[in-house]
């Protein structure tokens, strides 16, 4: 039996809207164990980013509780939940998150660069070569193609080696041929590293790679 990584304990979240209190998710439970493949479907504004948002620590929940590697993140404050994320969490965006103006080598060395980590340029270096971008290592977002911007993303979300991998609509913005080779990419790498992946996706096809399929809708786990 392996550990569980993540543990969800009825998540709601509420927020503020012109007609009143909005709930976007509702009383949501799950557990995830260590090395396992997940993902959350559902249509457009079904609450997916928002739980992936709770769960791994980049928001709160209105009520509720999560437990991430051990450590009750909801009680945390924003300085110890970025300390869990910064050592052992990864993400994986939609619009990519590179910084513009640095090269696709410097943003794999951010996260290693704040971590204190020694030989980030060469731990960077390697996992551009693990993407398949050894020719790119130089090049700035803007010379690169959509495709390409998401090998980066992947090569800077897993060069920390983390133990849990949040991936947002990883394939959203790239067409079908980039999307299948990001997909073959993001399980490959994740399979080598033996990473828990918590994938959010629209395509059913990406969805039903994971293990786990969990289906959201109006905020509810059906």
């Amino acid at each position: 039996m392996k550990d569980l990584i993540l543990e969800v304990k009825n998540i709601t979240k509420e927020v503020n809207s012109p007609e009143g209190a909005l709930t976007i998710v509702q009383d949501v439970n799950l557990s995830i164990a260590e090395g396992e493949l997940v993902s959350l479907v559902g249509p457009s504004g079904s609450g997916k980013t928002t739980l992936l948002a709770i769960m791994a620590g980049l928001d709160l929940p209105s009520q509720g509780s999560v437990t991430l590697l051990g450590s009750e993140i909801t009680a945390l404050d924003e300085d110890k939940r970025a300390q869990i994320r910064g050592r052992d969490v990864g993400f994986v965006f939609q619009s990519f998150h590179l910084m513009p103006k640095l090269s696709a080598l410097d943003n794999v060395m951010l996260p290693l660069e704040i971590s204190g980590s020694d030989d980030a340029q060469s731990k960077a270096k390697e996992a551009l070569i693990k993407v398949g971008l050894e020719k790119r290592i130089q090049h700035f977002p803007t010379q690169l193609s959509g495709g390409e911007k998401q090998r980066v993303a992947i090569a800077r979300a897993m060069v920390n080696e983390p133990k849990i991998l949040f991936a947002d609509e990883p394939t959203g913005n790239l067409d079908k041929k980039s999307s299948s080779a990001i997909t073959d990419l993001l399980f490959s790498v994740n399979e080598q590293m033996q990473t828990t992946l918590v994938l959010v996706t629209h395509d059913l096809v990406l969805a039903e790679k994971c293990e786990k399929v969990y289906e959201l809708s109006e905020g509810r786990l059906l």
